[in-house]
């Protein structure tokens, strides 16, 4: 290469190589992002879990709605999971004394979270990969 073929690279080749580079990085950190709320989805389930457990220990059975175990009811969980939001999911929970199922679908499919998340009183927590909402026949999740 001439000095000239150099500078021309160095000039026009190597901005080319970010502006095709940079889509990677985005989508990676996309992901990441997405990954992250994903994890954070199964920690509030955990949390929820621990919450009914908690909930069921001191009045004989299990809560049947978010609103029972959040601040102004029981104070279990913090106001935001009580309300069903949280870093881009949204939750759902159905009971009766006996039993419970959790949901958490993400508010965007795809874009906040690709998988859907069921857990109930078993504390086995069960997920999908795709925007049907996982159930308790779902695979679990890990394995």
């Amino acid at each position: 290469m001439s000095g000239r073929s150099v500078a021309l690279f160095a000039v026009v080749g190597i901005p080319v190589l970010f502006y095709l580079a940079a889509p990677l990085g985005e989508r990676s950190a996309y992901k990441a992002r997405r990954y992250a709320r994903e994890t954070a989805a199964l920690k509030a389930l955990q949390t929820l879990n621990t919450a009914q457990v908690q909930y069921n220990s001191q009045f004989g059975r299990y809560a049947r709605s978010l609103s029972e175990l959040g601040p102004s009811a029981s104070g279990l969980i913090p106001p935001d999971l009580a309300a069903g939001k949280r870093q881009g999911y949204k939750f759902t929970l159905t009971g009766t004394p006996e039993n419970y199922s959790i949901q958490a679908v993400p508010t965007v499919f795809g874009s906040t979270g690709a998988r859907t998340f069921h857990t109930d009183q078993s504390l086995i927590i069960r997920e999908n990969y795709g925007s049907e909402p996982a159930t308790a026949s779902s695979k679990e999740v890990g394995k």
